[in-house]
């Protein structure tokens, strides 16, 4: 059986490159086709790519830091891919690549990460920080973007079936495509420990400092608990800017290695997090080392933290402004020994990268059986058992 694998692009490693990854160890042998590639062979290897074919945006400059002004290229060039030998397409999808064409007789299965947020619900944000909300520029961006959502939702007809990582996002593809999804939660690196580490005197917040990521309330949550220690791992262009807002109980580390993030997370008394992300990768990752997790009960983190019952993993608190934060860390010490930290290992446990590639593998046969059921579609050599 011939396999490609479609994905938006490659410049960076993040929660879709993971899920890529998975695929690509279901099915090694698959040709990988993506925009553009920007990795070095270093990470390249680590997501299983030996190597990728890429559109004519690969020549095009600055494409890492500045891609999505390429947006109204991508739609054509994504349709410039030759799929037409392949018995099963297979669109990892953020933004274009459920768009690649294909035949009645092949099966195009689409692992849908989001709808592209940036052209749908969250345009205002979008158009807003990219300085695009007004005049002339504004005009032209909410143009493009208003045809991009044309070519969105028709192209969304095109896979014969369409998988995605939570509910949440499954609600949104229900919206904006008119389309069921089936939910395989994304796989998620667990920790390595054997043990539980002795928990210590800091609460961790970790993410890129980008501002949908909502760092500064948690900041100015801890602001107002001089009592409590704040640590914030990673970097981003709000790093200056959060360091003069922090208040000494607060402590910003930048960038640190995995290794020590994952000690920071065996050894916080709680993971905070703030943003609203359609599955949320981190607090999973947070849990699988021991950690409770405290977030904005909104989008997919819903489904992995358990808030409520004898095995609760965390809470939530109703809105990321800071007052609701800081109530919900009261709340939270105030019950903090009714929270298992092996509660927290276990829930972990049922995102593994295993649990995923055989939910996907099964949903594919599935879909291949019913293609082949309907007297459509090429026949492949065998299914991938």
């Amino acid at each position: 059986m011939r396999v490609a694998v479609v994905h938006d692009w490659l410049y960076v490693i993040g929660g879709a490159e993971q899920v890529l990854r998975e695929i690509l160890q279901c099915y090694p042998t698959a040709d990988v086709f993506t925009l553009f590639d920007l990795l070095d062979p270093d990470d390249r290897n680590k997501l299983g790519i030996a190597k990728s074919h890429t559109s004519f945006l690969q020549k095009l400059p600055m494409l890492g830091k500045h891609h999505r002004k390429y947006l109204p290229l991508m739609p054509i060039a994504i349709e410039q891919f030759d799929l037409s030998g392949y018995d099963l397409v297979i669109s990892s999808s953020c933004a274009v690549a459920k768009g690649v064409i294909t035949g009645p007789d092949q099966l195009h299965v689409s692992y849908v990460h989001s709808p592209m947020r940036y052209a749908w619900d969250l345009q205002h944000a979008y158009l807003k920080e990219s300085g695009y909300d007004a005049g002339l520029k504004s005009l032209i961006a909410r143009t493009i973007l208003h045809r991009v959502r044309m070519w969105d939702v028709r192209t969304a007809h095109g896979p014969d079936a369409v998988f995605t990582n939570s509910q949440f996002v499954a609600r949104r593809v229900k919206k904006v495509y008119g389309r069921e999804a089936k939910v395989i939660y994304p796989p998620v690196t667990l920790s390595s420990r054997d043990t539980i580490l002795p928990v210590g005197d800091h609460f961790l917040a970790a993410s890129r400092l980008v501002p949908y990521k909502r760092i500064e309330p948690i900041i100015r949550a801890f602001n107002t608990m001089p009592d409590l220690k704040l640590v914030v791992a990673g970097d981003g262009p709000e790093a200056e800017r959060l360091k003069k807002l922090a208040g000494p109980n607060v402590t910003l580390m930048g960038f640190v290695s995995d290794k020590h993030l994952r000690d920071l997370m065996a050894t916080a008394r709680a993971f905070v997090f703030a943003a609203e992300e359609d599955f949320g990768i981190i607090p999973v990752e947070a849990q699988s080392e021991g950690a409770p997790v405290l977030a904005l009960g909104r989008g997919g983190v819903r489904e992995s933290v358990v808030a409520t019952g004898p095995h609760a993993t965390g809470m939530f608190f109703g809105t990321s402004d800071p007052r609701s934060i800081a109530e919900c860390v009261r709340s939270f010490i105030a019950t903090e020994g009714t929270i298992s930290r092996l509660d927290c290992r276990q829930r972990a446990a049922s995102f593994s990268a295993e649990r995923f590639r055989r939910q996907f593998v099964s949903a594919v046969n599935e879909e291949f059986e019913r293609l082949h059921a309907d007297g459509q579609g090429r026949l492949p050599s065998r299914l991938i058992a």
